[in-house]
């Protein structure tokens, strides 16, 4: 029987225990799990960028719709303001003190013996400046003014029994329609002074009298 003789024997058994060797394989994992770890690694740093282009993008978005939100607020508020200019100019276009229609109701007003001698109107307002919204938020707040007339009459009575003729006037004054309006049911003229008897040039005896009526004040 023949005698087979492995020549490569003892390499072969060097290279088996060669790769059996714990430190390679050690090696080998450690390769192994570091190429993991990188692979790993670059996948949270693709999902990082594509996160944060996200938000980039939506921080724009919210950006623009936040300036284009404030711009329809402003807008709105100016809308506000004007439309309470506007009422603001109706009210005082339809409620405004007429001296001429106050004078079409003194021509109503006369008496045989009553000679109305000087009219006074004093017209005035208390202005109270616009306040504006702090922060510009919220809803300013408009300008306003009080309005207060006076009505002052002055007239020449020459009767005899003067006190009868100045009740007589100061009823016929309070109780014309326009002149009633405009001073309320409740408010009327009253009596400020009489003078002393005088004499005209014609030598006539008279008593000069003033009346004032003042109107309800108004906020515009």
């Amino acid at each position: 029987m023949p005698i087979r003789i492995n020549l490569l024997a003892e390499a072969q058994e060097l290279e088996q225990q060669r790769r059996r060797d714990p430190v390679k394989r050690v090696i080998l994992a450690g390769i192994v799990l570091t190429v993991m770890m990188l692979a790993w690694s670059s996948s949270l740093l693709a999902k990082t960028i594509f996160t944060r282009s996200a938000v980039e993008s939506l921080e724009a978005e919210i950006s623009s719709q936040e300036k284009e939100h404030k711009s329809i607020l402003e807008s709105r508020q100016r809308l506000i303001e004007g439309r309470q200019r506007l009422s603001a100019l109706q009210q005082l276009t339809t409620n405004r003190f007429l001296v001429g229609s106050l004078l079409n109701s003194l021509q109503k007003t006369t008496l045989d013996d009553v000679q109305l001698v000087r009219l006074k109107v004093d017209q005035t307002y208390d202005v109270t400046p616009e306040v504006k919204p702090r922060g510009g938020r919220g809803t300013a707040k408009p300008a306003t003014s009080v309005e207060k007339v006076v009505m002052t009459l002055t007239a020449r009575y020459s009767s005899p029994t003067p006190g009868e003729g100045v009740s007589r006037y100061q009823t016929l004054l309070s109780e014309e329609p326009y002149l009633s309006s405009l001073l309320g049911r409740t408010n009327g003229f009253r009596l400020l002074s009489i003078s002393p008897w005088q004499s005209g040039m014609d030598g006539s005896p008279f008593v000069l009298m003033t009346l004032e009526g003042k109107l309800p004040e108004k906020t515009r």
